[in-house]
């Protein structure tokens, strides 16, 4: 065999292939330290101010500061709505481990009954922005504080915090006016400002709450504490105090509040007073009332339903979104309308034989005395609240014009300033029957109108707004509620307020308030009774408005009726005459009549208070001040 040739080593070589691989391990670790030190560059320098952050946040937090809730006053400084200290439970879910066990062991902690606990669970996946507290329970008990503070530590990410709870001193009388706070829900949630509302959990929700909500809530804050590894605070670092919420003055006289609601004695109804100067609503009330103080923390569903199933409807605020005919109370402002377009003279006989016809129609729309008052002229007429006159009257005028007239006063549109939910009720027109129905409008419905009958619907609001503008001689001021924000007076005049209503000759207003005046002082007023005592000089007008309709020739007979189908009653009216400082209206459903008197009852409370009126019993007024309605 041959020997194989024996390759001989090349030193250049491999001194070449080492310094080759020298050169490549050289440029690799230079690779990563350049590597290694641009990253630490970047996260020391360019992201200082994030980790610095990330770090603070493992011992420090910012928490915010819910503001305290502005108080509300009735006109002479009596406290309305006010701020009570409490204790709620609150849960941060980002600092729990597992929100079902820990929602578990505090049902079990607090042993709360079985139909709280879906609505405990619930409360807890509400949507809250991310490190915010969900509010679990508010007006939590000595007892359960107490079991709360001994489980702690097994709590992590549940607090038990201090805060102010809003409470209701007159919560039923009140009810409707004031309206309530509750619990942010959802949908509210996404539309309020996040940082302004960060740790608050009430939001008004109707009434003044609701309208003045941006002034009561005021301006949260905020402060950063120091925390151990569970999250407990240690100690406080910084603060931004909160700026608390302006406070309310309400036009609403307490006094005058709680007499008109003692008046209505348990009755369906509504009372609303105002200061024909200035605008200033003086009460208003709406009975039933329910109490409000049940909606703050939140009110159970068998509560709830009761409300909402109670047949007399106390959630409703009869006196700004209550609708009804109007009845008489509408024949001082028609009888005006009529003056102004010349269709009548204040001197003007019309007879009346009991019935009123239009031409070539054999129909009776009858008076509500069947016999008829005789030959009336415009002050009789609104006197003796007769039918025929009036009826001839909106013959005269037409709807057209009538409906003119009307709005003029009010009637239709809503023109309070600051009244939560009020409705516009409805004066009706030729247009308004046409694009609703997409029928004619007929002579009949015209007659209706004219007594406030048939689709003519106003609210009690309404009612009293037109009053004080007729109190006016016809200048206009809105109704309002809030007479100071803070120490900022809320005075007329308002925007968009409506223009002033204008008569050629002022003496037709004098002889419209001589009609009124009879009501209640003269020898056939349909109020006389009522106004025996007056002291002073009072405009009224009352009215029936009828639940349902009657045929050709049938008669109205209360007794023969179940009650919730009897005529509703109305009341309006001001005083002084020569310087009116009240006018009002007044609804009683089903009443009939003889609520005149409710409404000189507050008459006289408002312009001779009486000390002892806060103690008279409700059945003794109602004794004292029960009138004689005749319409």
């Amino acid at each position: 065999m041959r020997k194989s040739r024996q390759k001989i080593k090349s030193h250049e070589q491999e001194a070449r292939l080492f310094r080759n691989r020298s050169l490549v391990a050289a440029l690799l670790i230079l690779l990563m330290a350049i590597g290694l030190v641009s990253r630490l560059v970047y996260l020391q320098v360019f992201e200082h101010d994030v980790f610095i952050t990330r770090s603070d946040n493992n011992r420090m937090r910012v928490e915010p500061l819910p503001p305290r809730r502005g108080l509300i006053y009735d006109r002479n400084g009596k406290l309305l709505a006010e701020n009570r200290p409490t204790y709620n439970l609150t849960i941060v879910r980002e600092r729990v481990d597992d929100l079902d066990a820990t929602l578990e062991r505090l049902v079990q902690i607090l042993d709360l009954p079985e139909d709280e606990v879906a609505t405990f669970r619930e409360r807890s996946r509400q949507r809250q922005r991310p490190y915010q507290p969900a509010l679990l329970m508010s007006d939590l008990s000595e007892d359960q504080i107490a079991r709360l503070a001994v489980n702690r530590y097994l709590l992590s990410g549940v607090e038990v915090e201090a805060q102010l709870m809003r409470y209701y001193p007159d919560p039923i009388v009140m009810s409707h006016v004031l309206g309530y706070v509750g619990r942010i829900n959802a949908e509210e949630l996404a539309d309020l400002d996040p940082g302004n509302y960060a740790g608050t959990h009430f939001i008004g929700k109707t009434g003044v709450e609701d309208t003045y909500e941006s002034q009561l809530h005021g301006r949260a804050g905020l402060r950063k504490v120091e925390t151990n590894a569970r999250g407990r605070v240690l100690r406080e670092l910084e603060r931004d105090p909160p700026e608390p919420g302006e406070d309310v003055t309400l036009t609403i006289d307490s006094r005058l509040q709680h007499m008109a609601y003692d008046l209505l004695d348990g009755r369906r109804g509504a009372i609303v007073a105002i200061q024909p100067k200035t605008g200033d609503i003086l009460a208003m009330v709406s009975a039933p009332g329910f109490d409000i103080n049940k909606f703050v923390t939140g009110i159970s569903y068998d509560d709830y339903r009761e409300l909402q199933e109670d047949i007399d409807l106390p959630l409703y605020n009869r006196a700004a979104r209550g609708q009804y005919p109007p009845g008489s109370t509408v024949k001082p402002f028609e009888a005006l309308g009529a003056l102004e377009y010349g269709v009548v003279e204040p001197d003007d006989i019309i007879y009346d034989p009991g019935y009123f016809q239009l031409p070539n129609d054999s129909r009776r729309y009858h008076n509500w005395l069947r016999w008829g008052h005789g030959r009336v002229d415009l002050q009789r007429a609104i006197e003796v609240s007769n039918n025929t006159y009036f009826y001839t009257m909106a013959y005269r005028l037409g709807i057209d014009r009538l409906s003119s007239v009307m709005h003029e006063f009010g009637f239709g549109e809503v023109t309070s300033l600051d009244v939560q939910g009020a409705l516009p009720g409805l004066m009706p027109s030729r247009e308004w029957k046409r694009e609703k129905y997409n029928q004619a409008w007929y002579p009949g419905e015209t007659l209706s109108a004219g007594i406030g009958q048939g689709y003519f619907m106003a609210t009690p609001l309404q009612l009293a707004t037109a009053t004080a503008t007729l109190a006016n001689h016809g200048r206009w001021v809105r109704p309002h509620l809030a007479k100071r924000i803070g120490d900022t007076p809320v005075t007329p005049p308002f925007s968009d307020t409506k223009p002033d209503v204008q008569m050629d000759n002022r003496q037709w207003w004098d002889d419209v308030y001589e009609g009124m005046e009879a009501v209640l002082n003269g020898n056939e007023g349909t109020a006389r009774r009522a106004g025996a005592s007056l002291e002073y000089n009072m405009a009224a007008k009352t009215g029936t408005a009828q639940v349902f309709s009657l045929g050709q020739n049938q008669r109205y007979n209360a007794d023969e009726l179940e009650e919730r189908l009897r005529d509703h009653a109305l009341f309006i009216g001001f005083a002084p005459v020569e310087d009116p400082q009240i006018a009002l209206a007044v609804i009683v459903e089903n009443a009939g009549g003889g609520v005149s008197g409710l409404g000189t009852a507050i008459s006289d409370a408002w312009l001779q208070p009486r000390a002892e009126d806060e103690d008279l019993p409700a059945a003794t007024i109602n004794e004292e001040v029960e009138g004689l309605d005749g319409d």
